[in-house]
């Protein structure tokens, strides 16, 4: 695969100079352009030690419009990075629609490093190429236009240019501090990274191989391929698949209003708790959240737990609950409301991302990214292909929580129509609660059943052994407050004990 690269291509310097202005031009061009679409671009740069990686970079912040562009290096873990799952630093760098984002370094680095110094197995290795093309087609799917540069030097090439950065005993930008550990093991590096970019090659995030021993070829064909991708992005025709979206959305019609028994079906809400008993209960459960709680923070195991549920299910009052007896320094609550303009440029779960708790901390979500595959799928302010892959993002990203040692609990507070009636009327009558009651509550009460066959899809494809959800029944409060506390109690003391394998 590299062997092409090996050719040792070179531009004369007035074939540069003359060259480049044009395609200065028409990059910013382009640039203006992509700022009307709905994409994104991500401009990968890789490849070996020395050749030009962060000159790459400066170049493209020479020729671009710094306003709509952000580079972003990765290289030394913080230790904010470390308590959180991997694919944290990366989400939260990700450019808003219209925009241009420019990474040196990126989810490729850390897995070629572990398997070229034999940190990781082959099998691990391949493992995190899979998720890597999936990540990729995720954000290929949601508008991203992703170009991967890997900037090729031979071998010959590197060792010489690593003996004249020693002569000259002065730094070089275009070598890091590892760059002498790294070239000792230059062919097991290109072994690593071959198999890498084959395994990733893909059509919607193809790698582009530069030969970079001369650096005005280098830098002029970044240019070209920049220039070609931006160009060949911003006449894209959104109505390419219309067709299938409207065929697709009769299909679901269809889903949405069909009979059957669901998962809520199985749900008995008819338990209740004892009155008399309630308090006590209550108290002695919450006494041991609270130790558990900092347990978690001594062990520094993070904690996410989402509420979900119907309109006036008792969601407020089961966290108030939950947050009782937990020191405030150690939670935070996230009530999830429509997307803000600054959300809505980004990939859905980027909101999601970017608040994962610190070590020891927990988050509670008050309705979360199950909002995709809910209200947006019922509501239809999500088109069908976008919910419909939902489901397995959903799944990836819970998968990741799940092995950085996260604690994810998933709640579903169940009641019946004639209970939520019930409390929408109290609500209405009552001052203090009158500000929990709208109009779309109303309107929301009319699509039971299409909620209905959304919340079963929801459990059915996104419950396992690892991220099971809970269904509460929550007719009565009591009963689901006690439930509620009792589930989160219980599992913190298993995971924390090491019970469940983590």
């Amino acid at each position: 695969m590299f062997e092409a690269a090996e050719l040792r291509r070179s531009i004369p310097k007035d074939e540069y100079e003359l060259a480049l202005p044009e395609i200065r031009s028409r990059l910013l061009a382009a640039q203006r352009a992509l700022r009307t679409t709905k994409h994104s671009v991500i401009v990968i740069v890789s490849g070996v030690e020395g050749a030009g990686k962060s000159e790459v970079v400066n170049r493209l912040h020479e020729w671009l419009d710094a306003r709509g562009i952000s580079a972003h290096a990765f290289w030394r873990d913080s230790d904010e990075e470390r308590e959180r799952p991997r694919y944290w630093r990366f989400w939260r760098t990700l450019p808003p629609r219209g925009t241009i984002g420019i990474l040196f370094g990126s989810w490729y680095t850390q897995p070629i490093v572990d398997r070229v110094f034999k940190r990781s197995s082959k099998a691990d290795f391949d493992r995190e190429l899979q998720r890597i093309t999936f990540f990729e087609h995720m954000l290929a799917q949601d508008g991203s236009l992703i170009l991967k540069l890997w900037l090729h030097l031979p071998k010959e090439v590197e060792d010489e240019r690593l003996i004249e950065k020693s002569k000259r005993k002065k730094s070089n930008s275009i070598y890091g501090p590892d760059a002498k550990q790294y070239a000792k093991q230059y062919e097991r590096f290109a072994t690593v990274s071959e198999r890498a970019i084959r395994m990733t090659d893909t059509a919607e995030a193809p790698w582009r191989i530069i030969e970079a021993t001369d650096a005005r070829y280098r830098d002029l064909t970044v240019a070209r391929m920049v220039l070609e991708a931006l160009e060949d992005l911003v006449t894209i025709k959104e109505s390419k698949q219309a067709p299938t979206v409207v065929v697709a959305q009769a299909d679901e019609e269809a889903a949405l209003t069909s009979p059957g028994q669901t998962v809520l079906d199985r749900v008995d809400v008819a338990k209740t708790a004892d009155p008399d008993k309630y308090g006590k209960q209550l108290s002695k459960l919450q006494s041991n959240l609270g130790s558990l709680a900092w347990k978690a923070w001594n062990q520094q195991r993070s904690t996410v737990i989402i509420f979900e549920g119907w309109d006036a299910g008792g969601k407020g009052g089961a966290i108030r609950r939950v947050i009782a007896p937990v020191d405030a320094r150690l939670y935070r609550v996230i009530s999830v409301a429509a997307p803000t303009d600054e959300e809505r440029a980004q990939h859905y779960l980027w909101r999601f991302w970017r608040q994962i708790p610190r070590a020891g901390h927990m988050t509670i979500y008050d309705r979360s990214w199950y909002g995709r595959v809910l209200v947006e799928r019922v509501e239809k302010f999500a088109k069908v292909d976008e919910w419909s892959r939902a489901y397995r993002e959903i799944n990836d990203f819970e998968e990741q929580l799940v092995e950085r040692g996260i604690i994810l609990m998933k709640f579903w507070l169940h009641i019946d129509q004639d209970e939520q009636l019930r409390r929408f009327k109290e609500r209405q009558e009552i001052a203090y609660k009158q500000h929990k009651i709208t109009e779309e509550d109303w309107r929301n009460r009319e699509k039971w059943l299409p909620y209905n066959s959304a919340v079963h899809d929801m459990v059915s494809r996104t419950s396992c052994a690892l991220t099971p959800w809970t269904l509460i029944p929550a007719n009565d409060k009591r009963y689901a407050r006690l439930e509620v506390v009792r589930t989160v109690a219980n599992r913190l003391e298993e995971a924390l004990s090491g019970k469940n394998g983590h």
